[in-house]
Order: structure tokens, then C-alpha cells, then sequence
């Protein structure tokens, strides 16, 4: 039985009917599903936590931030295993799975398939995330993405980064990691599982799933003369070859703001929330590439 959660709010436009055909592929195929329609926020982790203890694989249709829920809810790990049909604006979980765009490959991938081991984040008071963790410029960039009333997508994000940057300010922390503690005045701090935030701007562009490790990446005191040639280079995933950009490979790794900052979890904002993230291995089962 494939317990279906499905966010009917997740894309845009055309992306829609992606829900439509997803489900008329299930049926294609004779697979016994149930489908469960979110409501409201936090509504996927609930369902993840309650369908999962009753038994039965979880499929995800939606973007990151259903996801990102459904990971936070899962529970009896050993009996059930996590899909994910990408019907969101962004996707970029998706992208670091090889999961494919067309819902109907994504069904097949399911179907056709054996769920593989794959590594998530887990952060204090019980958040999970499963893509990227931040802090720094890219909470602001979110906030004002969600601010918008005009744009929307990619190219949404790219225009409330371009802003955010002409705006920008440093933010102090020290970084506690493998075995070093350092400190920064960064302009963002990234711990990531997948490579890329926004809908593909690949901020951890090393990252691999798979390998067991965080990609920890941090720009650092950055000048703005310094921020267009920056953004080329982060948009081209070459970021990391900035004198200004840090990257370390982890398993733990405690970040500590000067001042309380907002910390964004696959595109979820989290107040209050200490940035120490432990990659988890061996536990969550994943149809993915």
C-alpha cells in the first residue's frame, strides 16, 4: 500500500496537473494507493507520523517544503520507505536524488524499483531536513520571496537575491567542526545534504548523496566590489573556488550566531532554533536514483 500525501497547493500553473498525472500512473499500473490532501501547514508531518506507524510507503507529491514535513514526521523507519513526485516550485531535492521531473518516470522509479538508504539532517527539538540548512542572506532572501505578490519561481528567487544583496550585511558566528573552532562574518553559513537551494542555484555544489557527510560551506566577509563577480561564480557552481567562500566536509557541526538568527531548513523558516546539525545514515529508506 503507497499512502500518498499530497499538497494541492504545491507549483504553479501547469503544475497541477503533474497531481493528475501521477495519480493516473499509480492507476496504470494497478499499485494499491490511498491519497491524503494537505490543508494546512505542518498537516504532512502529521500524516507522515500517523500513516507511517500504521505501516505502508509514504509518496510525497509536492515540492521541498511537503518534503521537508514528511521527513520530520517519519517514524517506523525499518517498515517503511519515503517516495517523492516533484510538483513544486523548486524541486531541488529532487534534482540531488536524481528523481525525474516527469511524474510519470517518478512513479515508475517507485514501482520499479528498491528504496536505497539516504541520509538526512537532524537538527535539535526534533526538526529534521533532508536538502540544505542555512543562515545568513538566504533567510532573507526567502522572506522576501514569500513578500511578493508578482513574481514567482526561480526567477523570483533570483531577483529577491540580487536585492538581498545589494542590501546585504555580515552576520558574526563561530563554527565548531571537526575538531576546530573558527570564526566568521559571513554573509551565509550552509550545512548541505543536497547541492542546490532556490530552484537550482547550487550553493553546496560538492554535496553528494550518499557519501555519508554534510558539505559545510561559508561565505565569508565578502566585500560588495566583491558580490556581482560572486554571483556569477555561484550561479556557474563554482562558489567554492571564492578566497572568500569556506567548505569543510562533516558529520556534526555546531554554527553560533553572535545574535539570534532565523534559520531556514529546506526552504522552512524556524525561529529560535540552535544551528547544530548531525547527518543520520543508515536509517530512512528513499526511492531515488
Amino acid at each position: 500500500m503507497y499512502n500518498i500525501i499530497l499538497n494541492p497547493k504545491s507549483g504553479e500553473g501547469k503544475k497541477k496537473k503533474l497531481h493528475q498525472r501521477a495519480l493516473a500512473r499509480f492507476a496504470e499500473r494497478k499499485a494499491e494507493f490511498r491519497v491524503f490532501e494537505t490543508e494546512k501547514a505542518g498537516q504532512a508531518s502529521i500524516l507522515a507520523r500517523e500513516l507511517t506507524q500504521e505501516g505502508g510507503d509514504v509518496v510525497v507529491i509536492g515540492g521541498d517544503g511537503t518534503l521537508h514535513e514528511a521527513v520530520c514526521g517519519f517514524t517506523n523507519f525499518e517498515n517503511c520507505a519515503l517516495g517523492l513526485i516533484p510538483a513544486g516550485t523548486g524541486n531541488d531535492f529532487a534534482a540531488a536524488a536524481g528523481i525525474p521531473a516527469a511524474p510519470e518516470d517518478a512513479v515508475d522509479l517507485i514501482l520499479g524499483s528498491q528504496p536505497k538508504y539516504t541520509e538526512y539532517m537532524q537538527l535539535p527539538q526534533g526538526v529534521r531536513g533532508i536538502n540544505v540548512a542555512g543562515t545568513g542572506i538566504d533567510v532573507e532572501i526567502l522572506r522576501r520571496c514569500r513578500s511578493s505578490k508578482i513574481l514567482r519561481g526561480k526567477f523570483q528567487y533570483i531577483i529577491s537575491l540580487i536585492i538581498s544583496l545589494c542590501k546585504f550585511k555580515n552576520y558574526k558566528m563561530k563554527v565548531r567542526v571537526n575538531g576546530k573552532e573558527s570564526s566568521y562574518n559571513a554573509l551565509i553559513a550552509c550545512v548541505g545534504n543536497g547541492f542546490r537551494i532556490g530552484g537550482g542555484i547550487p550553493m553546496c555544489p560538492e554535496a553528494k548523496l550518499g557519501d555519508g557527510l554534510l558539505d559545510f560551506v561559508v561565505v565569508d566577509d565578502v566585500k560588495k566590489l566583491a558580490v556581482p563577480p560572486a554571483f556569477v561564480k555561484l550561479m556557474k557552481g563554482k562558489i567554492l573556488k571564492e578566497k572568500f567562500t569556506f567548505f569543510e566536509r562533516c558529520e556534526h557541526i555546531e554554527i553560533l550566531p553572535e545574535k539570534p538568527l532565523t534559520l531556514q531548513v529546506d526552504g522552512e523558516l524556524y525561529e529560535n532554533l540552535p544551528f547544530t546539525v548531525d547527518i543520520v545514515k543508515d536509517r530512512l529508506r528513499m526511492y531515488r536514483a
